[in-house]
């Protein structure tokens, strides 16, 4: 038998094993419910995640809403594409800048709020099956926000409704609270190398 018959032989045997497991997992995971999942950390690609999977909602024909924290004074090519597609996606950008921009804090706050107000709404509707709260863990971060009440709202949705929670820093009752928790890390980014935000990766 030559050595790559026996590899591949072995290979076989490892996924055939595999594949049991992971049958058996399936199996014994028969629940189907509503997330939370928050996507946090400081590495890029939180909102990205968030908006690759509002795509695949749209795609199995899910009713959507987005609510955008602190991002507003510039469109993203994620706002200028989910908006033409109205009768599925309720987009609401509702920031004012980066705080950093904004500089106001009371402002920031009031902006917070009624974006919160917007989120509840669609929180509170059980014919939207994926809401993405971009950037709501910055709001919570600098104390927009007050944190038991968006938990609660949070926890009172509609049980097969599907939350994305986005922004780094999140808060440990978040983390706790949600389902499914990934933390981006930052190994390497171009805006070091002096190079500004680019059209299509991140604006």
């Amino acid at each position: 038998m030559s050595e790559s018959t026996e590899r591949d032989e072995r290979h076989l045997a490892r996924m055939q094993r595999k594949k049991a497991i992971i049958d058996e997992r399936i199996a014994n995971s028969p629940n189907e419910c509503g997330l939370l999942l928050v996507l946090t950390g400081n590495g890029k690609g939180k909102s990205s995640s968030a908006f690759g999977m509002l795509a695949r909602a749209l795609g199995h024909g899910m009713q959507c809403g987005v609510v955008q924290f602190i991002k507003g004074r510039n469109s993203t090519g994620e706002e200028l594409f989910f908006r033409r597609f109205p009768e599925q996606v309720r987009y609401h950008v509702m920031g004012e800048g980066f705080t950093w921009e904004t500089q106001d804090r009371q402002r920031d706050i009031a902006a917070a709020e009624a974006a919160w107000a917007v989120s509840r709404q669609l929180l509170q509707d059980p014919g939207v099956q994926f809401v993405v709260l971009d950037e709501l863990n910055i709001a919570l971060k600098h104390g927009y926000l007050d944190l038991d009440q968006v938990l609660a709202d949070i926890q009172a949705r509609p049980p097969m409704q599907h939350v994305i929670v986005t922004g780094r820093a999140a808060k440990p009752e978040m983390i706790e609270l949600a389902d499914t928790v990934t933390e981006m890390g930052m190994l390497k980014h171009a805006f070091q190398a002096g190079i500004r935000a680019q059209k299509g990766v991140e604006l």
